[in-house]
């Protein structure tokens, strides 16, 4: 059996630490299972990218800040083969500079990036997360962090079914 998350962050601002939402969709084999949205409220209340995703500070003021999100949702990774997510390098930064903002541990689990699989796999050019979403037919509901993260992890089970295995190096 494949366990893995798809994780997605919409951020506040330039900093690593900024995360103002968070999508995890979790997926056993090619079955998700459970997608949970949080709004978090991020250190400053600089809200640079509110074009982006639309999420104001009136919308996050009054949420929980991301060590009270992380702790409540970080034991669901536990025995987790992986996290995906589309362009990995950026959320796992975020998580990085979230986890070590708040002296949390960083999950000690492999990131597999959806967007080389997209290029190694099915060779999608661009691959940006709505091309490869039009590329296999994913509904998408741009920047907001829970469809982010479930349309990653229907990019992931779709390479499943198309033959890709978690040993494929795509990271």
């Amino acid at each position: 059996m494949i366990r893995f998350a798809a994780l997605d962050f919409e951020t506040a601002d330039y900093g690593s630490d900024s995360a103002c939402a968070l999508g995890l969709t979790f997926v056993e084999n090619t079955t998700v299972r459970d997608t949970v949205y949080r709004l978090i409220r991020p250190p400053r209340n600089r809200m640079m990218f509110t074009h982006i995703h639309g999420i104001r500070w009136a919308d996050v003021a009054e949420e929980a800040g991301f060590e009270a999100v992380w702790s409540a949702l970080s034991p669901r990774l536990e025995g987790l083969d992986f996290i995906a997510a589309h362009n990995a390098s950026f959320d796992k930064r975020i998580l990085e500079g979230c986890c070590a903002a708040f002296g949390l541990p960083m999950p000690e689990i492999p990131f597999v990036c959806t967007v080389n699989l997209s290029r190694a796999l099915w060779n999608v050019r661009p691959t940006k997360l709505p091309d490869v979403c039009r590329h296999l037919c994913i509904p998408l509901n741009h920047h907001h962090a829970a469809s982010d993260a479930e349309a990653c992890a229907r990019i992931v089970t779709s390479a499943l079914e198309d033959g890709w295995s978690i040993t494929e190096e795509v990271r």
